[in-house]
């Protein structure tokens, strides 16, 4: 009978045993030595095997409710000592699988020595809620077990409750349930990075971009672009919750390993509302490669949610060459200091981007990369570069990746901004942002430059349009939630610029730009108190951006304060040089002080530099379009009539 009590209540798995009731592991029958908690996780973990079990259900299993620690930090610290027991690793795991921003799964098959002490004590533990939902929903479609007249024996009938209801989860898994829906819109959430070196924080977020990247190649589903993803890294929001804020029906979420030249991605996808995982899989495959093993987690995604690709996309999907991974490592560092959108980042970024180019000359990627640093680099909001030494570089890079890539669309809309911005050339800028967009239908950038070509041709309607189509990929972008702002005040509805307006200081409440288009239609509303106080915060927070104080010292002109206004006029003036020196910006305050033909000896100094063309579409130049000189100008830059 001891004997009996002995064997009862053990799972064994690999090389170990779990006796349940002696609370002991064992390894080939000696005693490993585990303590209580790391003991209870272990058994929680692999009595849901196969199964994700949250950090909160582990908490709540594990660490009483009114247990004062800090949680994270020792069930971090307990995960650890599971695996040193068991000789398992976090980068290459043979049994405890860490799933990103979720909590942990059991991988290795598990096998019950004895079912009736082992349904005993899973009975004792408890079940996170979705077994519980999954057992309400498929009871109708299940066979009943009680109407049988057949008897069982005890570990017969333990068997087969166990049996029913694993049956009863994997149902759940792969059968579409009532509350299921397509899956049409996805966010990949950031991939988190398993090596304990936080450098490598740039390739965990260079291979999000990607794998966004090569989803967004797929016209029939809607992926939200890196910008809105990353303020999700190391949330501890639900994913419902995520997928409820960022209007998805579906999340990836995984882990990415760099361990010397192997890379090791783990993907899965979980339907959102139903917090139901779809599938999961891993891939491993050398840094070279990485291109290769993006597109096959890609594809595997579209397969799994019957998404149509088409035969185009599908070409593209597999057309990914191999890249030289010194190469592929400095365009990652370039991407990940380009999207900080300093001028600092940018200074860091063209120089990433020029040694990928240097390592690998076919690199078509790393061209792209080039042209869309040297073109903010030029633009005024960072002005590192004047227009006229850094837009020709940026069209020169944008060429060569077109050369090496003709079916890259991040490069036709690197060369549309060019030939919009620097050559005036909308027709050609034209078909190069629709091409583009052809290529690559889930790239916001490509929507939200387009936005403003087609306000250059003052298609405002379509414009406002495009960039909704922006802000829809890129919920939360600071700059396209601004720039929907700016677009809707020139199409002169400024109730709802306003509304905009505020979203993106809502978003982020020192975000210069948001306050300088506030600002502009609180202006056109005749507000001026409200107009001056935000723009001389956007003045403060953008430091002293020439735009800015050219809308402030507008406004201080419409309020009666001319001598405010001359002021901020001597100091533009002061600041200018030869080369930058922002005509537009002055010319556009001689306009609001009646000085006509400053404000045209401004704007041509300014056409001299190739300044950008939309800064003649801005309400500030209205007193000047009834001119002839200033209509002659127009038709010089290449403006419809």
């Amino acid at each position: 009978m001891e004997a009996d009590d002995r064997a009862r209540g053990r799972l064994t798995f690999g090389v170990f045993e779990l006796d349940l009731r002696a609370g002991e592991l064992r390894k080939r029958g000696l005693r490993v030595r585990l303590q209580q908690q790391p003991f209870q996780v272990l058994a929680l973990l692999i009595e849901h095997a196969g199964e994700v079990v949250s950090r909160e259900d582990l908490q709540k299993a594990v660490w009483p409710a009114d247990t004062f620690v800090d949680f994270d930090h020792g069930l971090n610290k307990t995960i650890n000592k599971i695996r040193e027991a068991i000789g398992d690793s976090a980068e290459s795991p043979r049994f405890v699988e860490t799933v990103a921003r979720r909590g942990y799964r059991f991988i290795a098959e598990v096998r019950i020595v004895d079912a009736a002490a082992a349904a005993t004590a899973v009975s004792a533990v408890p079940v996170p809620a979705v077994a519980e939902s999954t057992d309400r929903r498929d009871a109708d479609t299940l066979p009943s077990v009680a109407a049988r007249t057949v008897q069982f024996s005890g570990w017969q009938r333990s068997a087969l409750i166990v049996f029913v209801a694993a049956a009863a989860v994997v149902a759940w898994k792969l059968l579409p349930g009532p509350g299921s829906r397509a899956i049409r819109s996805l966010a990949v959430l950031p991939l988190e990075n398993l090596s304990s070196d936080a450098s490598q924080e740039y390739f965990a977020d260079g291979m999000t971009e990607q794998l966004i990247s090569d989803l967004g190649h797929i016209s029939a589903l809607r992926i939200i672009s890196r910008t809105s993803v990353m303020g999700y890294k190391h949330t501890r929001k639900s994913l419902p919750e995520i997928a409820r804020e960022l209007n998805v029906d579906g999340v990836v979420e995984g882990t990415v390993l760099r361990s010397g030249d192997t890379v090791r991605i783990t993907a899965q996808l979980i339907e959102a509302a139903a917090d139901r995982q779809v599938w999961s899989q891993s891939y491993q495959g050398e840094l070279r490669d990485a291109l290769a093993l993006q597109g096959r987690v890609a594809r595997a995604i579209a397969d799994e949610i019957r998404i149509n690709v088409n035969p185009s996309e599908q070409a593209t999907l597999n057309s990914r060459a191999v890249v030289d991974p010194a190469a592929y490592e400095s365009y990652l560092k370039g991407r990940y200091f380009w999207n900080k959108r300093t001028a600092d980042g940018l200074k860091v970024a063209l120089a990433y981007f020029s040694q990928a180019v240097d390592e690998d000359a076919g690199y078509a990627q790393a061209y792209s990369g080039l042209s869309d640093t040297y073109a903010l680099l030029g633009d005024w909001q960072y002005a590192v570069m004047t227009p006229k030494e850094a837009l020709p570089k940026a069209k020169a890079a944008a060429a060569k990746a077109l050369e090496l890539d003709p079916a890259l669309g991040e490069a036709h809309n690197s060369l549309a901004f060019c030939l919009d911005g620097f050559d005036w050339n909308f027709d050609a800028a034209g078909k190069e942002f629709q091409r583009a967009i052809d290529l690559n239908p889930g790239y916001a950038t490509a929507h939200h430059w387009y936005a403003w070509h087609l306000a250059l041709l003052r298609r405002y309607d379509e414009a406002i349009a495009e960039m909704r189509k922006a802000a829809t990929l890129d919920p939360l972008s600071l700059v396209i939630t601004a720039d929907l702002a700016e677009l809707l005040a020139l199409a002169h509805s400024y109730d709802e610029s306003i509304v905009w307006s505020r979203k993106a200081v809502e978003l982020d409440p020192d975000f210069g730009l948001a306050h300088n288009h506030l600002g502009q239609a609180y202006l056109q509303k005749h507000m001026f108190g409200e107009a001056i106080a935000e723009l001389r915060q956007a003045v403060g927070l953008s430091k002293g951006s020439p735009t800015c104080i050219a809308n402030l010292a507008r406004a201080y002109a419409a309020a009666g304060r001319r001598a405010d206004a001359e002021h901020l006029l001597s100091d533009l003036k002061n600041r200018s040089q030869p080369g930058q020196s922002f005509g537009p910006e002055i010319a556009v305050i001689e306009a609001s002080l009646g000085a006509r033909d400053e404000a045209m000896h401004w704007l041509e100094r300014g056409y001299e530099e190739r300044f950008n063309p939309g800064v003649l579409i801005r309400p500030g130049f209205d007193p000047l379009r009834a001119d002839p000189r200033f209509q002659a100008l127009m038709r010089r830059v290449g403006f419809p009539e």
